[in-house]
């Protein structure tokens, strides 16, 4: 592969790195709010499924960034975008109180959030397939990292 494919896909793994590493931080520096979600999609231990949830986005942000175990992260943040996505941004979203303008935009913005998960995982999925590239941890490892 070349030198310039191998930069395209170490910027493409910074790139589908920094949401994961950013939202992880977030979960870790302050739950309530996913905690909130998780409790509004009925799932139990909310506070703790958050702060595994915002464990697990940090984690598999920096293994992306780094190239380690790339194909493994990228498949199972493929996963995580599906789940996501159709568990907490699929219906219609009502918050009693609010004006019915508000609630429209929520909605709007609800939709954008399951098309994102959606499409990102199609970009991990993409780089579970190809691997992290020479300028990884996995290259240095003796890893595969292009499809022969």
């Amino acid at each position: 592969m070349s030198s310039t494919n191998n930069a395209l896909i170490l910027l493409a793994r910074v790139l589908l790195s920094f949401m994961f590493i950013m939202s992880g931080f977030g979960k870790l520096a302050d739950p309530a709010g996913t905690a909130g979600m998780i409790a509004g999609a009925g799932l139990p231990a909310e506070t703790a499924l958050a702060y595994l949830a915002g464990l697990y986005e940090l984690i598999a942000g920096l293994f992306l960034l780094v190239g380690f175990q790339t194909r493994i992260t990228a498949w199972t943040v493929a996963l995580f975008c599906v789940f996501t996505g159709l568990v907490f941004h699929t219906g219609t979203v009502a918050i009693e109180g609010w004006p019915e303008g508000a609630l429209g935009w929520i909605n709007t913005l609800n939709q954008i959030m399951v098309m994102k998960n959606i499409t990102l995982a199609g970009g991990y999925i993409l780089l579970a397939v190809i691997g992290a590239g020479a300028y990884s941890i996995d290259a240095r490892r003796g890893a595969a990292s292009a499809i022969a």
